[in-house]
C-alpha cells in the first residue's frame, strides 16, 4: 500500500466512531428514511449559514489537491488530502459506503476543531440524489431515523441527510447531503466531528461547501 494511503487509512481507522474521535463505521448497517431522527434538531441546523466560514481558496478542479465532479470554497486551515484506496485491496473496503467511494478528506485539526469533511464519489452514474444518500446514510451506524431535506447545493438540487450515530456510547450529530451533477456524476459530502459540539462548531464550514458548489465542466 502506498505511503498516501497508509496515512489516510490510519485516519480512518483511529478516527472511527468506537475511537470517537469524528469518523463514522463504515461497514456498519443502518435502515434509513424519511423521519426525524431521536434527539436530532434538523431545524435548527438547517438555519446554520456560512457566516464566520470565510473562504481561503477552493478544492475540486483538475490540479487542486482533490480533483472531483464538482468544486467548492474551503475554509481556512483546513487541510484536504486526496484518498487512494485501489493500493491494496484488502483495505479499499474501508474506503467504499453505500454504493459510494471515499475521494477526499478535509482534516479539520489545524483549523481547530476535531473533525472531517470527507467527499465521496458514486460508483455509477446517477439520477436521485436522494437514492444515493439513502444508500450512502445506510452504512451508517445511525441511531433514531435520519431525516431528508431537500437543499440546493450552489446553483443544483441536492438532498440532505441529518441523523445521529454513537461513539463512546454517547450520541452524536451528523450531517451529509448528495448532489447529482448534469453529467449524472454524484456527490455526498459528509461532516463528521469527535462529538456534537465539534460538529456544530463546525457546520459554518459545511455549509459554505454547500453553498459554493459547483459543477466541473
Amino acid at each position: 500500500m502506498a505511503a498516501g494511503a497508509v496515512l489516510v487509512l490510519g485516519g480512518l481507522v483511529g478516527c472511527g466512531a468506537s475511537e470517537g474521535d469524528g469518523g463514522e463505521d463504515p461497514k456498519a448497517g443502518s435502515t434509513a428514511g424519511a423521519g426525524t431522527s431521536a434527539g436530532a434538531s434538523p431545524a435548527a441546523s438547517q438555519g446554520v449559514s456560512a457566516a464566520g466560514a470565510k473562504p481561503a481558496g477552493s478544492l475540486g478542479a483538475a490540479g487542486s489537491a482533490c480533483p472531483l465532479p464538482v468544486s467548492f470554497d474551503l475554509a481556512a486551515d483546513w487541510k484536504p488530502k486526496a484518498v487512494t484506496s485501489q493500493d491494496d485491496e484488502q483495505f479499499a473496503a474501508l474506503f467504499k459506503q453505500g454504493g459510494t467511494t471515499l475521494q477526499c478528506e478535509i482534516d479539520a485539526k489545524p483549523a481547530g476543531n476535531i473533525g472531517f469533511l470527507r467527499v465521496w464519489t458514486a460508483d455509477r452514474p446517477a439520477i436521485d440524489a436522494r437514492a444515493v444518500l439513502e444508500a450512502f446514510v445506510a452504512g451508517e451506524k445511525t441511531t433514531g431515523t435520519p431525516t431528508y431535506t431537500p437543499v440546493r447545493a450552489g446553483a443544483l438540487p441536492a438532498v440532505e441527510a441529518a441523523y445521529e450515530t454513537t461513539s463512546l456510547d454517547e450520541k452524536k450529530q451528523e450531517h451529509a447531503f448528495a448532489v447529482v451533477t448534469p453529467g449524472g456524476k454524484a456527490v455526498v459530502v459528509q461532516l463528521g466531528g469527535l462529538d456534537t459540539q465539534e460538529h456544530d462548531a463546525m457546520l459554518p464550514v459545511y455549509r459554505l461547501v454547500q453553498q459554493s458548489l459547483k459543477p466541473q465542466s
